[in-house]
């Protein structure tokens, strides 16, 4: 079931009677290199969180990455891919690949840089033919689908919340409902000027989540997801949401990774409301990854 407004998903939610009864956290995880890291000129047009007064240094991005899959292979099991310096964006791979058991999905992405990506044999060869998995390839469609940038899952219960912007269309939409075989997805507009659900948005392991209620056009969408997760919601503000506080992801039941900005945004109160709900926050500096744009969950692609 797809539903377009909160009304319909909180009938939806009560009507199909949805409870956390599916893995909520991944078994493994992928990342890609930032080989020849830098800045897309061409990804800038849509995502103002890029950062081109300040080029990145290539060097210091590759040792922030490596000391990322150092620290999350604490949590899962993760291989790390070569980077493409011919594809800029390669670092957040979870927009292109994407898992569920017995699927391998491959996303349509919008801009041409990153249409290069979906290409990729080795990710495909790794992900698809080695391990078994059904390969539902959109990137030829006519759709627009970004996977988990535009859509953020709660694995535990079935239910994906997808913001429509120049990322992603309502065929998008639809498609990645199907292929990721979700019971519901919540579809919503994103706020003037967002490119990604994943960067206002989180949900950690079914039992919490991470809101910035100012990425979304209507409000009312942020209060609808809100109102699943209880007293274990972070609401963030603008500053936080900037500082890349809802990119966060949860790899195990026990912990939350984001970057050391996001981290360091966080009130002790917000901090002890992820406490509560069994997380330690685990933190790592991105500082140059940064400035393309995204953060720390968009560099993780997930195995189920």
């Amino acid at each position: 079931m797809i539903v377009t407004n909160p009304q319909a998903f909180l009938r939806a939610v009560d009507t199909l009677a949805l409870k956390a009864e599916f893995p909520a956290v991944a078994g493994a995880a992928f990342m890609v290199s930032p080989n020849g890291f830098s800045l897309a000129a061409e990804s800038a047009s849509d995502n103002r969180y890029m950062d081109f007064a300040s080029p990145p240094d290539p060097l210091r991005a590759l040792a922030e990455h490596a000391e990322l899959a150092h620290r999350l292979g604490a949590d899962v099991p993760l291989i790390t891919f070569p980077g493409d310096p011919e594809a800029m964006d390669g670092v957040f791979p979870n927009n292109v690949f994407a898992t569920v058991p017995g699927r391998l999905i491959i996303g349509r992405m919008r801009h041409a840089v990153r249409q290069r990506e979906a290409l990729r044999e080795d990710i495909r060869h790794w992900l698809g033919v080695l391990q078994g998995r059904q390969i539902i390839d959109l990137s030829g469609r006519n759709l627009i689908a970004e996977l988990t940038g535009a859509l953020v899952i709660d694995r535990a219960r079935g239910i994906g919340y997808c913001g429509l912007s120049e990322r992603c269309d309502m065929a998008g939409v639809e498609a990645m409902h199907e292929a990721f075989g979700l019971r519901l997805t919540y579809c919503f507009e994103l706020a003037a000027g967002e490119y990604h659900t994943n960067v206002v948005l989180a949900v950690l392991a079914g039992r919490a989540a991470i809101i910035a209620a100012s990425g979304f056009r209507d409000r009312a969408a942020a209060t609808a997801i809100a109102s699943l997760y209880g007293a274990h919601v972070v609401c963030i503000d603008e500053a936080q949401k900037q500082a890349y506080a809802a990119n966060a992801i949860s790899l195990s039941s026990r912990r939350v990774w984001m970057s050391s900005r996001a981290a360091g945004s966080l009130a002790p109160a917000q901090v002890h409301t992820l406490e509560d709900a069994g997380f330690a926050i685990g933190q790592v500096e991105l500082g140059e990854i940064e400035k393309a744009g995204g953060s720390l969950r968009c560099c993780v692609g997930e195995v189920f």
